[in-house]
């Protein structure tokens, strides 16, 4: 039997494609695509705010957005060994902003320095988080040349939430609607991530709903859980939604320009969508819903895969729309309407 011939994969050194850090590598990690690499890679989707940022008296390389959460992302690049200066930048980094994800970047780790960000990963809370990352390039013969990066250490999730969970038991009881809450979402991610989602869910938490990326900040799609009844307007059984939530001061102009192309984004998706937006709320909304008896946890695995289904179709009906928005698009006279 024949076999097609196979190539060998060849190792090219970082600076035959970059030169510097600052003129070449910061740029090119900076464009969306690649900085898309790296969101794969440390398991979060980012959109970049700015380059060269000053924090302190020090200049971050890359300053992102986790647009699931809102929450700083600095990204810090060496083409070289890891050092001790760059190290105490990252640190002067943590300490000027509140909530952060600090990401960096080396030709090669010192196990020292790989000890020392699974250190601060044990020490600090869920809200900072370190990663380290080699960077390689590699390429098959005459192929275009490849990135790589491999993650060398990564906040430690399962302790993490081990801990906070003992934390908050022992802090106070959770509620039977909190326990149901955590339970359904816990659930649900497990689902998500069986399946093979390309949507991403977050962390399970007590509350009635979970936020998931669709690459802008103030833009995420989000799964709901609720008692009360939009149908008859009173508590029972209760719902489930899947929306698209723009929540920005430019919400209400995202959402006409969304609007205009309601007839086109409806048939992406396959079916019509609730469209909700309130004059003076800085909060617009787009989905479906079903209802649901929460307390019979036997339908939740339909209740799963209705959500899975549902928010998959809206991030491909609404992504690409979504990323291209620009609130100077707008004019006033291309009002759409929503429901009150």
């Amino acid at each position: 039997m024949s076999t097609a011939p196979l190539g060998r994969l060849a190792k090219v050194d970082l600076r035959d494609a970059w030169q510097s850090e600052a003129g070449d590598f910061t740029p090119w990690l900076a464009q969306a695509e690649n900085i898309a690499l790296l969101g794969e890679a440390i398991g979060l989707e980012l959109e970049v705010e700015a380059q060269e940022k000053d924090v302190g008296p020090f200049r971050a390389d890359i300053l992102c957005r986790n647009t699931a959460s809102g929450a700083w992302v600095l990204v810090e690049n060496q083409l070289e060994r890891t050092d001790h200066i760059h190290l105490g930048q990252l640190l002067t980094y943590a300490a000027g902003l509140n909530a952060v994800t600090i990401v960096w970047i080396a030709a090669r780790f010192t196990e020292e320095h790989r000890a020392a960000l699974d250190w601060l990963n044990d020490i600090t809370d869920e809200r900072f988080n370190f990663f380290g990352l080699e960077v390689e390039l590699w390429r098959i013969g005459d192929s275009a040349i490849a990135p790589k990066f491999n993650v060398v250490s990564k906040p430690n999730d399962w302790t993490r939430s081990v801990s906070d969970a003992a934390k908050g038991i022992s802090e106070t009881a959770l509620t039977d609607t909190q326990r149901l809450q955590l339970d359904f979402w816990a659930g649900f991610r497990a689902h998500m991530l069986a399946q093979g989602s390309p949507v991403r869910p977050t962390r399970a938490l007590k509350q009635n709903w979970m936020w998931m990326a669709i690459g802008r900040s103030w833009c995420k799609l989000m799964a709901t859980i609720s008692t009360w009844s939009s149908e008859t307007q009173a508590y029972g059984p209760g719902e489930v939604r899947a929306e698209l939530h723009l929540t920005d001061e430019d919400a209400g102009t995202y959402f006409q320009l969304l609007a205009r192309e309601k007839a086109a984004i409806e048939a992406r998706f396959g079916e019509p969508l609730i469209w909700y937006t309130k004059a003076g709320v800085r909060s617009c909304r787009i989905g479906v819903m079903r209802g649901a008896d929460l307390q019979d946890r036997d339908t939740w695995p339909e209740l799963f895969e209705w959500l899975r289904v549902k928010l998959e179709a809206l991030n491909a009906a609404f992504r690409e729309r979504v990323r291209s928005l620009d609130a100077a698009d707008w004019q006033p006279d291309d009002a759409a309407g929503g429901d009150a």
